[in-house]
């Protein structure tokens, strides 16, 4: 592994030229900073490849055929590096200075931490946040902290159930350890999914607030309700209950988890996607119970029973969080 270089960026892009160009332009603006990029283009028809070809010829471009989703396109860009850490960044974003100097200083600072989520900001009101990391809690909801907020209120350091995929630092030693992005999940919650993962093993994510990234958001999928992310995300969080959790644990939380998603339910009842989201849920059970599913299944070790403890405890208190 080449560490001269402790950086590769890895951006996917599927028909993002509205966005993509501006992105790569605020990398090449870092000053002083030293780091590859990679984008990892899925299958565009909006000329994106060719933009990237053409205008950016100092970045590797790696093409797909077809639009395979968000975790298996990082999940090549991850395999093609041969630095240290490896930093996602969606094709929707443009960066600050000393944005990848600024996480890499994150997880240099502790060999425990296992990711760095930047501090995201709305690129239409930079005064708002767009996010913080991610938390997890015991209604089985995964949740933005800080979105909506005044930037103001996040800008202090701490550490987060998960870092967001969309712009996050990662210790490629550890992915090597736990396994990269599940190909399964094709778009969202893969990174609340690889965080519990690490969280398991006994590794830590943490929000830095000095790495600063604007985010147009919605750049996939569209807008920030659609069939297809609705039937996705509901689909996703049962399949990361099945995956992470033993079944006791899974037990000891079913009154909370059968209360979020019951609420879930009925928000999306009123929002016109009620048996979309049913549906997803049921595809999420049957998808972690399936033979593919139960190979992925983290494995309770007796070794790491504080581990999960310690999750619990915090998928308890982001009950509190999320409410307040």
């Amino acid at each position: 592994m080449n560490y001269c270089m402790k950086t590769t960026v890895v951006i996917p892009n599927y028909n993002g030229i509205d966005y993509l160009r501006d992105c790569l332009e605020s990398l090449k603006e870092c000053s002083y900073e030293d780091f590859k990029v990679i984008v990892v283009d899925n299958g565009s028809t909006d000329g994106s490849a060719d933009m990237v070809r053409e205008s950016f010829p100092e970045y590797t471009l790696i093409e797909l055929t077809s639009n395979t989703g968000f975790a298996y396109a990082v999940n090549r860009g991850i395999e093609a590096a041969d630095t240290e850490y490896v930093l996602l960044l969606n094709n929707d974003t443009k960066v600050r200075q000393h944005f990848v100097s600024n996480l890499e200083k994150a997880l240099d600072s502790d060999e425990r931490i296992f990711s760095a989520s930047a501090r995201m900001l709305s690129m239409a009101d930079p005064d708002i946040m767009d996010g913080a990391g991610d938390y997890y809690c015991a209604l089985g909801w995964a949740y933005a902290y800080a979105k909506g907020r005044p930037a103001s209120k996040a800008g202090k350091a701490r550490r987060i159930f998960s870092s967001c995929a969309g712009a996050a630092i990662y210790r490629k030693s550890i992915l090597d350890e736990i396994g990269y992005f599940d190909e399964a999940h094709f778009a969202y919650l893969e990174d609340v999914d690889i965080g519990y993962r690490a969280r398991i093993k006994g590794y830590v994510n943490v929000y830095e607030p000095t790495a600063e990234v604007l985010h147009a958001g919605s750049g996939y999928s569209g807008s920030r309700y659609n069939e297809f992310k609705v039937k996705l995300s509901s689909r996703n969080s049962t399949y990361l209950i099945c995956k992470n959790m033993p079944i006791l644990q899974q037990l000891v939380n079913m009154p909370f988890l059968m209360t979020g998603f019951g609420i879930k339910t009925v928000f999306f009842v009123l929002k016109g996607y009620g048996k979309v989201y049913i549906r997803g849920l049921l595809e999420g059970i049957s998808l972690g119970y399936s033979k593919s599913g139960r190979d992925k299944k983290v494995r309770f070790t007796i070794r790491e029973l504080p581990n999960y403890i310690s999750i619990e405890l915090q998928l308890l208190a982001g009950i509190v969080r999320r409410l307040l």
